[in-house]
């Protein structure tokens, strides 16, 4: 329970800065919409009817209620309800940020294994190095490095940017999915190959798995079943939370690839001074990152039976 109230208190703290940021924003809101050489009269019309010329605490109030309540307000740029402006944009997001997480469930973990049943072995130096050069580059360069390889001349084998919806061709909206998912993962796929390597480098030198082995279990049922079991727990944490990370990660990601997605609205909404879209596209990849924790710590709890989450966090 107190795990929840402070997810909570953090929700709130982060909706908070979300808001005030926002506030100080350089440029008007107004000046934006109606152009730079709008008379002051005007742009109080303007200010009077986006609601920016009441007191701050009265805005923070009405915005944070409506927060909470779905109502989260009406975007200057599009002239449509927030929501409806995010919702789609979040929705191709998620398929990013799903598709990521399973590559790198897929490949991080078995490469993360093998490296810690050939602890020191040249198998093993050649994967930590490949894993040390992977959480060094940005995302910019590893997505640019990708769309020259696999995008470009001679090979073409995906598309250079984009979307496309699976309604209209699900091959099509595969294929405008793997790069930039690619991208997103390569960053976690090395954090993930490590903290796998030392969780099961450390299993293996536990009591349980010597029993194991003087039980004369084959080595990959003592790698698969009662090491990595035993060493998950960590992964888990670090997968759940770099989940979030990635949500952060999409500006950069989205904008290399030019895919309409939350990212790309963030740098839209800021451009143009959309207060309400800014807030929200903001505070829903920051409010993923605060669920992710705590769905580690459910996890965590649930997985390893020494932990009581109710009673111990």
């Amino acid at each position: 329970m107190k795990r929840i109230l402070y997810t909570l208190f953090t929700l709130w703290m982060i909706a908070t800065l979300v808001f005030m940021m926002t506030t100080v924003l350089p440029g008007s809101a107004a000046h934006m919409i109606l152009g730079q050489s709008a008379t002051e009269e005007r742009v109080a019309v303007v200010e009077e009817e986006l609601g920016l010329d009441e007191p701050i605490h009265v805005r923070y109030v009405d915005w944070l209620s409506g927060v909470v309540t779905g109502d989260w307000g009406e975007s200057f740029m599009y002239k449509t309800p927030v929501f409806g402006v995010i919702w789609p944009r979040l929705m191709r997001t998620a398929q990013l940020a799903v598709f990521a997480t399973l590559f790198v469930i897929a490949v991080s973990i078995p490469v993360g294994v093998i490296a810690a049943a050939n602890h020191e072995e040249g198998l093993d130096y050649g994967i930590s190095g490949f894993s040390y050069i992977a959480v060094s580059i940005p995302e910019f360069v590893s997505g640019t490095l990708l769309l020259l390889l696999l995008a470009g001349p001679p090979l073409n084998l995906f598309p250079t940017g984009g979307y496309t919806a699976p309604g209209e061709s699900l091959g099509d909206w595969l294929s405008h999915l793997v790069l930039p998912s690619l991208t997103l993962a390569f960053l976690l796929l090395a954090h993930v190959m490590r903290q796998t390597r030392a969780a099961v480098i450390d299993a293996l030198q536990s009591e349980y798995v010597r029993a194991a082995r003087v039980k004369g279990l084959p080595e990959w049922v003592v790698l698969f079943k009662h090491a990595l079991r035993n060493g998950l727990l960590p992964t888990i944490t670090i997968i759940a939370l770099n989940f979030g990370w990635m949500m952060g990660s999409l500006v950069v990601v989205e904008e290399v690839f030019n895919y309409p997605g939350l990212g790309q609205l963030i740098v839209q909404a800021i451009n143009n001074r959309d207060v309400p879209l800014i807030q929200m596209a903001i505070l829903i990849p920051t409010g993923t990152y605060v669920f992710a924790n705590l769905g580690a710590d459910i996890l965590y709890a649930y997985l390893d039976s020494r932990i009581e989450f109710g009673k111990g966090s």
